[in-house]
């Protein structure tokens, strides 16, 4: 099924290098030029500080490994094109083993250039090359800062001799040769459907560096099979994965454009995620929950698709548009797969929609929902030192699975919840992501009844919630008394308050009457504010607070917390510009 829309793809994709062909940067250019002009070598290779800003072009490629590894065709290392021994810009030079494997490169690079004359006698280029590349010594001037793994190619009369037809025709049956059975292997391609010549192996790897890996980086294949243990019934290679030429070519053409292309791709602790629609899709949709700050129109847009798609067996009878995404990794030399995703568009839209909703935060100061990006979920799992967020102390394969969570509607995973409460303890540190972190996991809770408001719920009656709310009252009393305070009640006593809310809440109320009675000295307003939020917060108790709340409770416990002094801070910023404009108000009268 991947090779397939990967194929299906392929058709859609107007800027796919031609069969067989790559985007690779070209350091050097042989021109050759008209009228006996001597042929020069011209440097394309861009200034060390701008190496991201190199111009790639389609040029003949295929994996080729070993030691005794095959010419490309037209388009090499000089190596290949000029004979160019490794080791030339050494200040010991090359070794007599260096000169020898050049000459032999360069020995097969000339039999492709013959073969190409052989096929197409009515053209001269191949004939003029040959001349050129045989003519002896010091018919071209090699630069002395050429390298021996620089990528050359040619250009003859102003045109580039790998775009012409005939040589992408012979480079496609010089690679069907090569990975191919020479045409005695025919059958049914598993991709396509049709009867075919089959591929042995697959000719073009996913490029090197295109999957993010804390190993090594080398190119790797997608289906390989090299060993009779791993194959089924002994066989190796693709005999148990038919697949044609063309479509083996085209969907690894698809795949590695995709994993280059802006928009189609994002990169991962330990893979990588890519996705295309069956339909050109104008919206973003992805990047969305990357976003730090995410359209609220788009948001609104896939939230709306929830709730009017909520369920998912309905939402797979629209067939408007397909959505496909896929997960990489890399094992050394081969590709890992692990996960592939193909759905309707509307039930990944839903399923965006959920994310959003479920984690989504309410801040208090602007007034609004906040939607945190998914990176910054991720790295809210790890350590805070204090002032910011420890990179690599996050959960490892945090971030791909919230991902999964993300995309298909699911939990998180079950070790995020202890793990993000015991963070909280220990850096006393609570913040946006953090507590939208805590929603998403009690949002997808198995209990239908665990669902958190984005803001604060007055009408809660759950204990732990409550609770958490009743802390919070706490703090904010002992702060608008005592100022100055260098350790609050949050900094001593909210790790045991969120285990163990009872003792510490019957402790802390008894304490609070002394900061009461301060604020009623000296801050009536707030006094009188307080001691009401205080009254309310403990009368809203049903019974005795909890001795000991779970790990679900305390989660609770961290969002009621959160939430009041979300409310809190509206209330605030809602006062401040009340008195402002009554300034504002109170001047524009005194001038009239």
């Amino acid at each position: 099924m991947l090779l397939q829309r990967l194929t299906e793809q392929a058709e859609r994709m107007a800027d796919l290098p031609p069969e067989f062909y790559r985007r690779r940067q070209i350091d050097w250019a042989l021109v050759i030029t008209p009228h006996g002009a001597a042929p020069f070598l011209s440097d394309r290779r861009p200034p060390a500080k701008s190496r991201g800003q190199a111009v790639t072009e389609p040029v003949p490629y295929v994996q080729r490994s070993g030691t005794k590894v095959p010419p490309f065709l037209l388009v090499d290392t000089a190596e290949f094109v000029l004979a160019r021994a490794r080791g030339t810009t050494d200040p010991d030079g090359p070794t007599e083993k260096d000169l020898v494997e050049a000459a032999r490169r360069h020995d097969e690079y000339l039999g492709l250039l013959r073969r190409w004359a052989e096929e197409t006698p009515g053209d001269p280029a191949a004939g003029r090359l040959i001349d050129v590349l045989t003519g002896g010594p010091g018919t071209i001037e090699i630069p002395p800062e050429l390298d021996a793994r620089h990528t050359v190619a040619i250009v003859m009369d102003g045109q580039w001799l790998h775009e012409r037809a005939p040589v992408r025709e012979l480079w496609s049956r010089i690679v069907r040769e090569r990975k191919g059975s020479g045409g005695a292997e025919q059958g049914l391609c598993l991709v396509c459907g049709k009867p075919g010549e089959l591929l042995s192996t697959i000719p073009e790897p996913v490029k090197k560096g295109a999957i993010p890996s804390t190993g090594g980086s080398n190119e790797a294949q997608l289906v390989s099979i090299n060993s009779p243990a791993q194959g089924r019934g002994g066989t190796i290679k693709l005999v148990n994965t038919p697949v044609c030429d063309r479509c083996g070519s085209r969907a690894m053409a698809t795949l590695n454009r995709l994993l280059a292309a802006d928009g189609h791709h994002r990169s991962l602790p330990d893979g990588v995620l890519l996705w295309w629609t069956r339909e050109p899709l104008e919206q973003p949709l992805i990047e969305l929950i990357d976003d730090t700050n995410p359209d609220p129109a788009a948001v609104a847009h896939l939230i709306h698709t929830l709730h009017r798609n909520p369920d998912p067996t309905a939402v797979a009878r629209v067939d408007a548009n397909d959505f496909y995404a896929l997960t990489l990794g890399l094992n050394n030399a081969r590709t890992v797969v692990r996960e592939w995703l193909d759905e309707p568009l509307d039930a990944v839209k839903a399923n965006l929609g959920a994310w959003f909703e479920d984690h989504g935060v309410f801040d208090g100061w602007r007034g609004t929902t906040r939607y945190l990006p998914l990176w910054r979920l991720a790295l809210a799992a790890g350590r805070h030192n204090g002032t910011q967020y420890v990179k690599g102390t996050a959960p490892q394969g945090i971030e791909r699975e919230l991902l999964h969570a993300a995309l298909h509607r699911t939990p998180p995973p079950a070790r995020l919840l202890p793990h993000l409460l015991q963070r909280i303890r220990a850096d006393h540190h609570l913040d946006a992501p953090r507590t939208a972190l805590l929603r998403l996991v009690l949002a997808r809770s198995h209990d239908r009844t665990d669902r958190p408001m984005p803001r604060l719920d007055p009408d809660s009656t759950d204990p732990a919630y409550l609770c958490g709310r009743a802390f919070a009252v706490l703090e904010a009393v002992q702060e608008a008394a005592l100022p100055d305070v260098k350790a609050t009640i949050g900094d001593k006593f909210f790790g045991t308050a969120m285990t163990a809310p009872g003792p510490v809440l019957a402790n802390l109320r008894r304490g609070a009457n002394a900061h009461l009675k301060r604020l009623r000295r000296d801050r009536k307003p707030a006094y009188y504010a307080l001691d009401a939020r205080l009254s309310q917060a403990f009368a809203a108790f049903t019974d005795d607070p909890p001795v000991h709340l779970s790990p679900r409770e305390q989660a609770r416990f961290v969002i009621g917390y959160e939430q009041q002094r979300t409310a809190d801070n509206q209330a605030r910023a809602a006062a401040k510009a009340a008195k402002a404009a009554q300034t504002t108000g109170s001047d524009v009268a005194q001038t009239s």
